[in-house]
């Protein structure tokens, strides 16, 4: 009998893995589901970006094997995001790394800086990818407090009183999936110093600058942050390209040339025309930002309407492409709430125990279905 690896008792399948087959059940069945639930861009790319990709086509090395690293003009491209929407000067010939998505990232680095038995600070709520990669790997997570009371930042006299001896890689979120908290310079500040402290990886994971927020920030922005820290960033919510798997890691030669090592080991390049397309992207400026926010901010006023009727509360405040919503009082068992409304109502909202502890009690809205969909849910109440 073939045994599968002892690793992979310490994971479960992905929520959504399992769930959005029950919901194919359904549908399948005839059941009219509106899904609510995952964050998957529905809106299309600039055109500009799939001329970009299109026209790549011709190229005398359009289908050859690429470098591990991108193309110098990609690398100089996210550098040059970076300078204009962030005011952060990075060396594109080496302080910045093309991924094939963020996500890929989050095993890169913890397989680049992680040996068995060290421990991982991960934020409760957060994205279960953290704490999934971290058991793959060997590693312990720890889990540290995010509370509305706090605005779901960290609690630094609590992470004090922890035993930090183990710990070599910090994950924060900021902007926060799936709270929507927006962070800010000062937390920023304060996290660099803490992970200076005890000689930690930070990492801040940064895919949501640019959905629904103001003030977009990275934690590069700080003064000496490099020494410390990598930024994970993503062209899949801010530009539609998430069935693209385009991301980058950026921090000091040193952090990136360890990322390097595991990824040139992992792949063989990502393909030219999507470096090219992504390109692209990234010069679309604040325009494009503009119009994308005007179509999320329309679907997240319908949101809140939506979540009043289910007797919910909310932040109005919060940012990204998430609603974080409050059960209303007497709910026991956010998993149980979505369930009911699944099957007697046929919608899918994600409930907010997938993302840790802290989020019993809460259920996360994604912006990602048209406003007519939503008015369609909104109808069932």
């Amino acid at each position: 009998m073939i045994v599968a690896a002892k690793r992979l008792n310490q994971v479960q399948e992905y929520y959504f893995s399992q769930k959005l087959r029950e919901v194919g059940n359904l549908v399948a069945a005839g059941k009219p589901i509106l899904n609510m639930g995952i964050g998957s861009p529905d809106l299309k790319p600039s055109t500009r970006v799939i001329e970009a990709i299109q026209n790549s086509m011709t190229d005398s090395k359009a289908h050859q094997y690429q470098s591990y690293q991108g193309l110098p003009e990609l690398r100089k491209a996210m550098a040059d995001f970076y300078a204009e929407n962030f005011n952060v000067t990075v060396d594109f010939a080496s302080e910045v790394l093309p991924l094939m998505g963020s996500k890929e990232g989050i095993m890169h680095i913890s397989l680049a800086f992680l040996n068995e038995g060290d421990a991982v600070l991960i934020p409760n709520p957060g994205y279960p990818t953290y704490t999934s990669v971290t058991e793959l790997v060997g590693a312990e997570s720890v889990f540290y407090d995010l509370k509305a009371e706090n605005n779901w930042e960290p609690d630094f006299e609590a992470l004090e009183k922890q035993d930090l001896s183990k710990v070599k890689i910090m994950w924060v979120n900021y902007p926060n999936m799936p709270t929507g908290a927006s962070g800010s310079l000062q937390l920023f500040e304060k996290l660099v110093a803490f992970a200076k402290k005890h000689q930690i990886v930070l990492v801040n994971d940064n895919p949501y600058s640019f959905v629904l927020n103001a003030n977009p920030i990275s934690i590069l922005q700080v003064e000496g942050a490099k020494e410390v820290t990598l930024e994970l960033n993503s062209l899949s919510k801010t530009f539609n390209l998430s069935g693209w798997r385009v991301g980058m890691v950026l921090g000091n030669q040193k952090l990136i040339e360890a990322v390097l090592k595991v990824k040139s080991n992992m792949d063989s390049g990502m393909f030219y025309g999507i470096q090219k397309g992504a390109i692209e992207a990234l010069k679309l400026g604040v325009e494009w930002f503009e119009s994308q926010n005007e179509i999320y901010e329309r679907r997240r006023l319908l949101i809140f309407e939506l979540a009043k009727k289910l007797g919910c509360t909310y932040d109005e405040k919060s940012v990204g492409m998430f609603v974080w919503a409050k059960l209303p009082e007497g709910s026991t068992s956010a998993e149980k709430y979505v369930d009911r409304l699944l099957h007697e109502k046929d919608l899918f909202i994600a409930p907010g125990t997938i993302f840790g502890s802290n989020g019993e009690g809460y259920i996360r809205f994604s912006l990602c279905v048209d406003e007519v969909l939503i008015k369609e849910a909104l109808k069932r109440f």
